[in-house]
């Protein structure tokens, strides 16, 4: 049965033989509704609804295999919970008021598939849940001497396993307990500390990291090494200097099935892993947030590595604010299959030569809000190439295959040449005061346009306009001004050809009005200068 309209629970309770029961609706309860009438279910799915009522007839639900109470409004369990034997798949996402679990949880010994994000304490006793196959959202707490990492070493069925606040492990002997190395059939790991860094991507204040806090989360995570059957690798908010030895080390790197790795909130980390390059598998690699990293070195790609990163397919470096420097050279060929490539808020003013020499797969590559980078250039294999927000921008040049070219506030650009194969033009910037220069040098078929509405009507003057002969080579133009959040309010449509077309919904009046509330703008501005 689902249920997918407004619903009082008393009008449910002759449904008696009902075995699948799906709510995503607000359902009506009063004090003293139960499950009790729904013996037979099997599989019971609420979200977005006050359940409170229906918690403490739970364990009535004997034949209960699945059990989903996502985003309501439960704060506690039934403590009998346990007498559930049969329940094999539990899930309380979104359940932001329930933060810890009854005692008795540790007699559901079917229990498989467990999501737990919110809660804060583990019972002990939860190592007898041995047939777990998904745990998401464990959380790390001490417990007097004891650790709740303890309870995950007999745990040898775990294929999907998500730990987090592991800032409060207390010492690396607990982490070892967990004998993560030895869970043969584990396939996705999450190892997450609380993040130390604010919305700005930089360490929140009053969050400083003392040098024995980093070195106590090293020697944790050191003891964390997963088996060789892992695919996916997510760390988020960990706050050593260094990554994990299992990492960092090209002795010990032993992860040959690891295809996906996630870095995210590294506040005090300084260098990538030197270990990653000889991942025989590694397809993706993401780092975002990590602040401490200036450079990025030799020691990355180890030279001494016949191919390294040989398989890797996409990798994004996002929000390394302080990075200003890669080193990669010629002669050092790697990510031989690299396709897409993005970074993202860094101060870079170089691309490194390897990079344009080595990675022939590249097709895609996005470059936004480098803040320092010049040139770009010398990339034949790149087909998508989108630059948003690089202040420095000069050229951008010698890209034989490139198809689509999207720009963003890039102020100082005046350079674009050797394009040849250029389909596709994106240029967006509301600062500009004409069209630049270098459309006069490029012959793209589609040209979209998206800039303040003056220069949209000058573009929609045609032929007798200023802007004429930047753009009337283009095939296909289509050009936009917004007006509040709407980006095409106002629109120019161009068509090249024995049957030349403009079209606009630009008249003399919304040139007046736009120069006139232009006028108040500046006006205001002044006023505000002069007090």
């Amino acid at each position: 049965m689902i249920l997918n309209g407004d619903l009082d629970w008393t009008s449910l309770q002759a449904q008696q033989s009902v075995r699948t029961l799906i709510s995503t609706i607000q359902i009506k309860m009063k004090p003293g509704d139960s499950l009790v009438t729904f013996s037979s279910l099997r599989v019971l799915y609420i979200e977005a609804a006050d359940v409170a009522a229906l918690v403490e007839s739970l364990h009535q639900l004997k034949h209960l295999r699945y059990l989903a109470l996502l985003d309501t409004h439960i704060s506690v369990l039934p403590g009998n919970i346990g007498k559930m034997k049969l329940l094999q798949f539990l899930d309380l996402r979104r359940c932001t008021k329930l933060v810890n679990l009854p005692d008795s949880i540790v007699m559901l010994s079917q229990l498989q598939f467990l999501y737990i994000p919110n809660i804060h304490m583990i019972p002990r006793g939860f190592r007898g849940l041995t047939d777990i196959r998904k745990l998401i959202g464990f959380p790390a707490h001490m417990d007097g001497d004891c650790c709740s990492l303890d309870e995950l070493g007999p745990l040898s069925q775990l294929k999907n396993l998500f730990l987090n606040e592991l800032e409060n492990v207390s010492a690396a002997s607990f982490a070892a307990n967990a004998r993560l190395g030895e869970k043969m059939h584990l396939i996705e790991l999450f190892l997450w500390c609380t993040s130390r860094l604010g919305d700005d991507g930089l360490i929140k204040e009053n969050q400083g990291v003392s040098e024995e806090e980093q070195r106590r989360i090293e020697t944790v995570f050191d003891e964390l090494c997963p088996p060789p059957s892992v695919e996916i690798i997510n760390i988020k908010g960990y706050f050593g200097k260094q990554l994990p030895r299992w990492m960092m080390s090209t002795s010990t790197v032993h992860l040959n099935n690891l295809t996906i790795l996630f870095f995210s909130d590294l506040a005090c980390c300084t260098q990538l892993p030197n270990g990653l390059c000889q991942l025989p598998y590694l397809q993706f690699l993401q780092v975002n947030h990590a602040p401490s990293i200036k450079r990025v070195g030799t020691e990355f790609l180890q030279a001494a590595v016949a191919a390294p990163f040989p398989r890797l397919n996409n990798m994004t470096l996002s929000k390394m604010l302080e990075w200003e420097e890669w080193e990669w050279e010629d002669r050092v060929q790697a990510m031989p299959r690299l396709e897409k490539l993005r970074l993202i808020n860094c101060k870079l003013r170089h691309l490194p030569p390897g990079l344009a020499s080595n990675t022939r797969a590249l097709k895609q590559l996005t470059l936004q809000y480098v803040q320092h980078l010049s040139y770009i250039g010398s990339f034949p294999s790149v087909v998508e190439l989108t630059v948003n927000g690089c202040p420095d921008l000069e050229r951008i040049t010698n890209l034989p295959n490139l198809q689509k070219l999207t720009i963003i506030d890039c102020p100082k650009l005046k350079v674009l040449e050797h394009i040849a194969s250029l389909e596709r033009l994106v240029l967006e910037d509301y600062m500009m005061e004409k069209l630049p220069e270098y459309l006069r040098d490029i012959k793209p078929r589609h040209l979209q346009l998206f800039c303040r509405l003056w220069l949209l009507s000058a573009v929609a003057a045609g032929q007798s306009g200023i802007e004429w002969d930047k753009f009337s080579k283009v095939e296909h133009v289509k050009a936009y001004a917004r007006d509040g959040d709407n980006q095409r309010k106002w629109y120019v449509l161009y068509t090249r050809g024995d049957n030349c077309k403009l079209d606009s919904n630009i008249s003399s009046s919304t040139i007046f009005e736009e120069t006139l509330s232009s006028s108040m703008v500046m006006h205001k501005d002044l006023s505000l200068c002069t007090k």
